[in-house]
């Protein structure tokens, strides 16, 4: 599909690695939109995000969190990364101040920022693991379907792809990427129906793989990565990636740069 979200025709209705003894270090970046934070435990580098809010992407929040994923691929004593949300929210999409206000510039550069990001995620030359810390509603759904493993609360959050529901429809990278993670049984209900689920909904969907008690998410997302990190080899693991994913990924980026064409 052209550029993102098909938002033109529709601005109308829608107005209307390897250390376990390493000591904790952390950085802290305000971008703007909110503040991007990574903390080292052992080898793995747990990144999170509070804007305050509900976490709406913006293009400088997926530059620092592209940023963080560049840092623990540049060194070899990072194993994995945790991207954990705020107490409200994982990721609740894109900024619909940035959506709605009809800037095709800035609508194509925001989407397909997050596009980018996703697919970012997806290959890794590091495992990435999502700490989802409560409601993950269209682009920050689309996040977990990027991430390796994807630990959530067993909660009344609200997880899914509710652009059909809000008079969007997603951009190709994102359908690739839904037809790649989410359940064959699910797909038609999480897309075309905008259907959003509950933690324990997630895991049967594909958007997470385990449910846990909310406040031990994080901690969860922790083990898993630690696990990771200490069990995989970082070699193996990039070209099992590349060759794996590869086909997705080719799509994903193709799809991106098609967004960003369409908005220059």
């Amino acid at each position: 599909m052209g550029l993102t979200l098909v938002v033109a025709s529709n601005l109308a209705a829608m107005r209307c690695r390897r250390s376990r003894n390493l000591p904790a270090m952390s950085d802290t970046a305000d971008n703007g939109n909110g503040t991007v934070s990574a903390e080292r435990h052992g080898d793995v580098l747990l990144v999170r995000v509070d804007d305050g809010k509900a976490n709406a992407f913006s293009v400088p929040m997926l530059a620092a969190l592209d940023a963080q994923i560049d840092t623990a691929e540049a060194d070899d004593e990072i194993g994995a990364v945790v991207i954990a949300g705020n107490d409200r929210a994982f990721f609740a999409g894109f900024d619909l101040n940035v959506i709605r206000g009809g800037d095709r510039a800035a609508i194509g550069e925001l989407v397909s920022a997050g596009g980018a990001m996703v697919r970012r995620a997806y290959g890794s030359s590091v495992p990435v693991v999502a700490a989802c810390t409560g409601h993950a509603v269209a682009a920050g759904a689309l996040l977990l379907l990027g991430c390796d493993h994807r630990v959530g609360p067993d909660a009344q959050v609200k997880i899914g792809l509710n652009e059909v529901a809000i008079a969007l429809t997603l951009p190709d990278w994102a359908m690739t990427i839904s037809k790649e993670r989410l359940s064959r049984r699910h797909l038609q209900r999480c897309v075309a129906n905008a259907r959003l689920l509950d933690g324990n909904g997630a895991v049967e969907a594909g958007y997470l793989d385990e449910a846990v008690g909310p406040d031990a998410v994080v901690d969860r997302a922790l083990e898993v990565a630690a696990e990771l990190a200490e069990t995989l080899d970082a070699g193996a693991y990039a070209g099992t990636v590349r060759a794996l994913r590869g086909d997705v990924l080719a799509a994903m980026d193709a799809s991106v740069e098609r967004d960003r064409a369409a908005a220059a």
